[in-house]
């Protein structure tokens, strides 16, 4: 990203090819189609996010643009939320891994859903950051709105309440009646 230019098109055109798949990503992760969310609703937020981000080019941070970005699409992304109500409609993957242990890939992802359901909205988007997006220190800081300090501490406690809540989900997790190869 050229810092301290001129706020023009070649600045967001640059803005556009460093971040908006990275932004798709983000946005698509807390979209799941089991809830209502498709591809076509995260890219109309990212284009959303994107012209909110052309509107107040002046406001977005040289070398942090993608933590404030992040912070944006989560703005709308809540307002988006707010507006949809998920129709309980299941959609079958069109690519099926058939070497993949299909019992244990969905107790385990159910033991991660309900997990990170346990956990305050703060606490998961401050993990879903970090793990999902790799924003980390000053950046995660910056999409969270807060000091570094409160940043580091706010990932530790979140990791700490995600460590507990994992520990009891792991407990509850059905065992698999089927005998593993060793």
């Amino acid at each position: 990203m050229p810092s301290g230019g001129a706020r023009d098109r070649a600045w967001f055109d640059a803005l556009f090819t460093a971040h908006s798949t990275a932004l798709y990503r983000y946005l698509r992760r807390r979209l799941p189609a089991a809830h209502g969310g498709s591809t076509q609703d995260a890219e109309d937020l990212v284009a959303e996010v994107l012209v909110v981000a052309w509107r107040r080019r002046e406001d977005v941070p040289d070398g942090a643009e993608l933590p404030w970005l992040y912070r944006t699409a989560g703005f709308l992304l809540a307002n988006h939320r707010r507006r949809v109500r998920a129709l309980p409609v299941a959609e079958l993957p069109q690519d099926a891994d058939d070497a993949a242990d299909v019992e244990h890939v969905v107790v385990q992802d159910d033991v991660v859903r309900r997990a990170l359901a346990a956990l305050s909205p703060r606490d998961r988007r401050i993990l879903l950051l970090h793990a999902w997006e790799g924003v980390t220190g000053d950046d995660l800081a910056l999409a969270l709105g807060i000091s570094r300090g409160g940043a580091d501490a706010a990932l530790s406690r979140a990791r700490a309440r995600l460590r507990t809540v994992w520990a009891d989900a792991q407990d509850d997790a059905p065992v698999s009646t089927q005998a593993t190869a060793p």
